[in-house]
């Protein structure tokens, strides 16, 4: 009998608590009723699941400059972080949406590699092969559906979450900070985050560049006064100038370290199951 590995059903259900959580949550914003219990236990369960993660791959935390550097450029690391601070601020509910779309991948992923039946391999030549072609039971059939549908719909879920955080959740945050539904210190905060997704995330860089050119579109219309060109030019070179500054974090840890982070892109399910064993 195989081993049971609890950390990897800990981090399993840290995922199935923010996928019900978050549901639970957006039904409450469709029904004007507020949930803010939910809310709190979707992000108790990000923090439990990205957590293990984190401590799988980065091992016990370490007070010296190549352990924070390193953590810093850890995509894992930096969602724990932002988990932790959504959990602590008044509820936003649109900020679960993202970790609701990885969890739904890792959920998926853990009820096909742990819970349901796997198919059988290819067929054997010879006097085995009529053996190995087995009817296929309604679990395999499952399994297999879930990983065609992984499969196909993961690179799009990417694009999704970076959407969502370039344009409505950080328009959410910088909108709440105006009008005082949320702290000044919101926005400021998920900008830097979103700073270190540009430089690890092609989806994120695709989202910026898709804003950028609405931008772009929109002042060059003649109808556009020119002290709004000019406003929105000089905005966009500060931000520009602000999002460039990362590039002095990331040459120490060179980029082997990028791309390391990379590879532990919080939807890559398969690589944190495997890391949460």
């Amino acid at each position: 009998m195989a081993k049971v590995s609890y950390p990897h059903y800990a981090w399993a259900g840290g995922h199935f608590v923010v996928l019900l959580g978050t549901i639970y949550s957006l039904l409450g914003l469709v029904t004007f009723s507020s949930r803010p219990n939910a809310y709190k236990l979707a992000y108790s369960g990000a923090l439990l699941s990205w957590g293990i993660v984190v401590y799988k791959s980065l091992g016990t935390p370490q007070l010296n400059r190549a352990y924070v550097q390193r953590a810093l450029l850890d995509e894992n690391v930096q969602y724990l972080l932002l988990a932790l601070y959504w959990f602590l601020q008044k509820p936003i509910i649109i900020t679960l949406v993202p970790f609701a779309t990885f969890s739904l991948f890792h959920c998926l992923t853990f009820l096909r590699t742990s819970v349901l039946p796997k198919p059988p391999a290819a067929p054997a030549k010879g006097a085995a092969a009529a053996a190995a072609q087995q009817p296929q039971t309604a679990g395999m059939k499952a399994s297999k559906t879930i990983q065609s549908w992984v499969k196909a719909n993961y690179e799009k879920a990417m694009l999704f979450v970076a959407f969502v955080e370039v344009v409505i959740v950080f328009g959410r945050v910088l909108l709440g900070a105006i009008t005082f539904q949320n702290s000044f210190l919101a926005p400021l905060f998920f900008a830097h985050f979103l700073r270190l997704r540009y430089y690890l995330s092609p989806p994120t860089r695709t989202a910026f560049g898709w804003v950028s050119g609405q931008i772009d579109h929109a002042t060059a219309s003649p109808k556009c006064p020119p002290a709004v060109r000019k406003g929105v030019n000089v905005a966009k070179e500060l931000i520009v100038r602000y999002s460039e500054s990362i590039i002095s974090v990331q040459q120490p840890g060179g980029a082997g370290a990028a791309a390391g982070a990379a590879g532990a892109r919080g939807g890559n399910a398969a690589a944190e199951a495997r890391r949460a064993r």
